[in-house]
């Protein structure tokens, strides 16, 4: 990988850092204390659903566009970047309305059961899954040509 790329790559690893450290200052989550807390007797919190859901999509797309970096440069190939974004946005597209789903449940569905949808919609939990993929999809290319 020639050094501009490892540049992108640790740029991308750092952006989701950042999106991760400055969280509680650029988006509108009132979940953030209450999960963190763990302690599922907490008081549920107040929200807005549209200020949140505004504040989970701009979250989502951040760590989207970070992801996408990191899979390009560390991959040099477009195609793997789409299917990439397009694992993302599935999963993100699944995950999302059972996540307010839970909220509009006030988590009655379970409390560990919201807490790790939570974490599928906030974090790109799924970059750590398509890195191996693609590294074994290389593989096996490499392999069999």
């Amino acid at each position: 990988m020639k050094i501009l790329s490892w540049f992108v790559v640790i740029l991308g690893i750092f952006g989701l850092i950042a999106v991760r450290v400055f969280e509680d200052r650029l988006f509108y989550d009132p979940f953030l204390d209450y999960f963190h807390e763990a302690n599922k007797n907490q008081h549920f919190p107040d929200f807005e659903w549209g200020k949140l859901m505004a504040g989970h999509l701009f979250r989502f797309f951040l760590n989207l566009f970070f992801s996408c970096l990191i899979i390009h440069f560390w991959f040099n190939n477009k195609r793997w970047t789409i299917q990439g974004a397009l694992l993302m946005l599935i999963v993100f597209a699944i995950t999302f309305p059972i996540y307010l789903y839970c909220i509009s449940d006030r988590f009655e569905l379970g409390y560990l059961f919201s807490f790790y949808m939570r974490r599928f919609v906030i974090q790109p939990l799924i970059l750590l899954l398509i890195i191996p993929l693609f590294y074994y999809r290389r593989y096996t290319f490499e392999n069999n040509t």
